[in-house]
């Protein structure tokens, strides 16, 4: 590479610079937000807020509403014209991107019986994911990893459902999501619209794994360049590289290992909210998840070995200079010898007097010298 990568922190994200590589010339960035959870310390069980006051922050609602015959699109400006779809026969998914208006939050969680406990762990980004079995409904949270087009980012974020009888509802932080495809398979009449939110919230689980092999294949990019850049010429910045790279692999693995025992729990949970014909549906994303988690495992092993590489490269490195260096001294051990012999001045030395002496000796040393490195050859030393 031309420029070795520097990792640095900025703005609560990790960023690697690659700068001007010919081997993988991009940024890599993994987007996490970061929440001092210390401040709602002493706060009352339930608290949504985290200084104990309301934050209007921005929020978009969308409200999709549909069965086998029916389809309804829209976004509301106001929480109130959520209401009148909870009591319809129809499957209604409420999707509210951006959880830092708490107002928002604490109105739809009240219409529709949400426990004060759960809604305060939708807005716990930091949590794992878990579910959770409340019988009227059921939870779920979980983490996305999606990489932005726009500079090849990889953006985490996390989601929570509340799944009910005839509904779905989902929090996200931001605005912008990976559920762009399921949304396209309400609108073309498929399968989707003739199955309950059971299968919806199948459908947006599978969409989110789907995009974790996308995220795969990005990393494995990015490791495979490290790999060749230590095998190439390891650095004092590499093992820096290294450690940046195993805490990015932890916080993955903290963000998918869970996934496994949500998607398990929905399986064999007993509640009735999951239907029978849903589960097969489950168990295939179940499978799908292990195959991510064996990918991280291997990039971690992967990441665990590079130090190796790391410490085999630096040592290879010093005995290729050690060596240089005693050939080096080896060859001009005997020269000095020579030299220091004939520079004792003692009076009465034959050679001092002899017209062809001292070109003699020069001939005698570099003789030597020829030796030498035909038998360094010829042992392979050089």
């Amino acid at each position: 590479m031309d420029e070795i990568p520097r990792f640095y922190m900025a703005s609560g994200r990790c960023m690697i610079d690659i700068g001007r590589s010919p081997i993988f010339s991009c940024w890599i960035l993994m987007t996490r937000r970061r929440h001092k959870l210390s401040k709602k310390a002493g706060l009352p069980p339930g608290t949504l807020h985290e200084d104990g006051k309301p934050s209007p922050g921005p929020v978009r609602i969308m409200v999709i509403d549909y069965d086998s015959s029916h389809y309804q699109e829209k976004v509301v400006e106001q929480v109130e014209e959520c209401y009148p779809f909870r009591d319809t026969e129809t499957v209604t998914w409420i999707n509210i991107d951006g959880l830092t208006n708490t107002a928002v939050i604490e109105k739809i969680g009240k219409n529709y019986n949400i426990h004060p406990l759960i809604l305060e762990d939708l807005l716990n980004t930091e949590q794992r994911p878990k579910m959770a079995d409340l019988e009227q409904y059921l939870y779920v949270n979980l983490k996305t990893l999606q990489i932005r087009d726009s500079d090849k980012t990889v953006k985490s974020e996390h989601v929570s459902m509340i799944i009910g009888s005839n509904y779905l509802l989902s929090f996200q932080e931001d605005i912008g999501d990976v559920f762009d495809p399921v949304r396209e398979r309400i609108r073309k009449e498929g399968r989707i619209r003739k199955l309950g939110p059971d299968y919806l919230a199948y459908s947006l689980i599978d969409n989110i794994v789907d995009n974790y092999f996308i995220v795969m294949e990005h990393l494995e990019e990015q490791v495979e360049a490290l790999e060749e850049e230590l095998v190439l010429h390891a650095t004092r910045e590499s093992l820096t590289k290294i450690n940046r790279l195993k805490k990015d692999m932890i916080y993955l693995r903290k963000s998918v290992w869970p996934l496994r025992e949500v998607i398990s729990g929905l399986e064999r949970t007993e509640s009735p909210l999951i239907r029978e014909g849903t589960v097969i549906y489950l168990r295939d994303v179940y499978g799908h998840t292990i195959q991510v988690i064996d990918t991280l495992e291997t990039f971690r092993d992967m990441v665990s070995g590079m130090i190796d590489i790391y410490l085999s490269g630096l040592s290879y490195k010093m005995n290729e200079i050690m060596k240089v260096l005693t050939l080096i001294a080896t060859i001009f051990i005997p020269l000095t010898f020579v030299a220091g012999v004939y520079g004792m001045n003692f009076r009465f030395m034959p050679e001092l007097a002899w017209e062809w002496g001292y070109p003699m000796v020069w001939g005698v040393m570099i003789a030597m010298v020829i030796v030498m490195l035909v038998y360094f050859r010829k042992k392979q030393w050089i």
